[in-house]
């Protein structure tokens, strides 16, 4: 039922980003059917006495806020990998295997963020971790405006640098605030809560930057000169579809299609960039929902800890984890350590 509705909302969207109007029944009809399923299926979840997913959790702002954050993080990610490796091969020619070392920097990045993850959250909190995650992305998101028509090797490393290392960040604060939220009973419920909101994001991704990079493409084809309205038509379909429009026509006009279909995608990718920094700011806006430290609870001598001890240095300075008024052993914090922690860079 969840996933009949996902998919529809996620066909009406696509279809109004592909320029179907917004009245016509196979948009409104997906988008309404997909709503109500979600609807019924969040109802009957939550009068079931064991259900699916349990949707008590979402009570919590801190969950709540969380699971928000990995979905916005993964929107961008998701949105902005599929339009930027169309960039690099369709715009700056460069074939598949250059395409996957100009972006292997991104994913290096955040495999130094998640190394660096538990150190990060333990030194930092929550709150603070994932807000500059989303700063820093939004800051990558906002470099890369300044892709043009032409190559700037510089330019690109920066910027996926960036954003590689932000939205690991993001990811990995999120996810273990989201962790730290739940009961120690629903521990697995939290993170197949969190598994399903990297790929809810991933798809929303795809269809609502797809559909922002459709609308701002589509138009600059509308009128080119010697171009006939249903070869602009083809062509606006996508980038590869309108080069080989400009190879069957051939000559000056084919040559005049090739350039107005490549400067309208790089429009279309800044208008998609610059919605991608909005989101992520306002993914900023929710981490402050966040709470500041990681929340620490207090256990007896004899439990055995499940997860990392709270280092002393914290404990005294911050008071991050209170000590156990009977043993005077120091209470054990939510945050693991480097080598336990499983966090959002095994995404990568």
């Amino acid at each position: 039922m969840a996933a009949a509705g996902l998919f529809g909302v996620v066909l009406g969207v696509k279809r109004l980003g592909g320029g179907e109007s917004a009245a016509s029944p196979f948009t409104v009809a997906p988008l309404l059917l997909g709503a109500a399923l979600l609807y019924l299926f969040v109802r009957r979840q939550g009068r079931r006495p064991h259900p699916l997913v349990d949707l008590r959790m979402f009570r919590r702002p801190a969950f709540s806020t969380s699971v928000g954050c990995i979905v916005l993080a993964m929107l961008a990610l998701v949105g902005l990998e599929l339009i930027a490796a169309q960039y690099l091969q369709l715009v700056l020619g460069l074939s598949p295997l250059r395409t996957g070392l100009r972006l292997l920097p991104l994913t290096v990045a955040a495999m130094a963020a998640g190394l660096a993850g538990a150190r990060m959250l333990r030194r930092f909190g929550p709150r603070r971790m994932v807000a500059a995650g989303f700063c820093l992305t939004a800051a990558a998101v906002v470099t890369l405006t300044a892709m043009g028509g032409e190559d700037n090797a510089r330019l690109l490393l920066c910027g996926f640098v960036l954003l590689g290392f932000g939205l690991e960040t993001t990811l990995f604060g999120a996810y273990e605030s989201m962790l730290s939220e739940a009961p120690a009973e629903q521990a697995g419920g939290a993170a197949a809560i969190g598994e399903t909101s990297y790929q809810l994001g991933a798809g929303i991704g795809i269809a609502l930057l797809g559909s922002v990079m459709n609308r701002a493409y589509t138009p600059g084809l509308a009128s080119v000169p010697g171009v006939s309205s249903d070869a602009s038509r083809a062509a606006g379909h996508s980038l590869g579809e309108a080069y080989e429009v400009a190879g069957r026509l051939g000559g000056p006009a084919g040559e005049a299609l090739r350039r107005a279909a490549r400067d309208s995608f790089v429009h279309g990718l800044h208008v998609t960039l610059l919605v991608s920094a909005a989101l992520l700011l306002l993914g900023a806006l929710m981490a402050l929902r966040l709470p500041r430290i990681m929340q620490c609870g207090e256990q007896g001598a004899d439990e055995i800890p499940a997860v990392g001890r709270c280092p002393p240095r914290v404990s005294r300075r911050s008071r991050r984890c209170r000590p156990d008024s009977r043993s005077g052993r120091a209470g054990h914090c939510t945050v693991t350590s480097p080598g336990d922690v499983t966090s959002a860079a095994s995404f990568w």
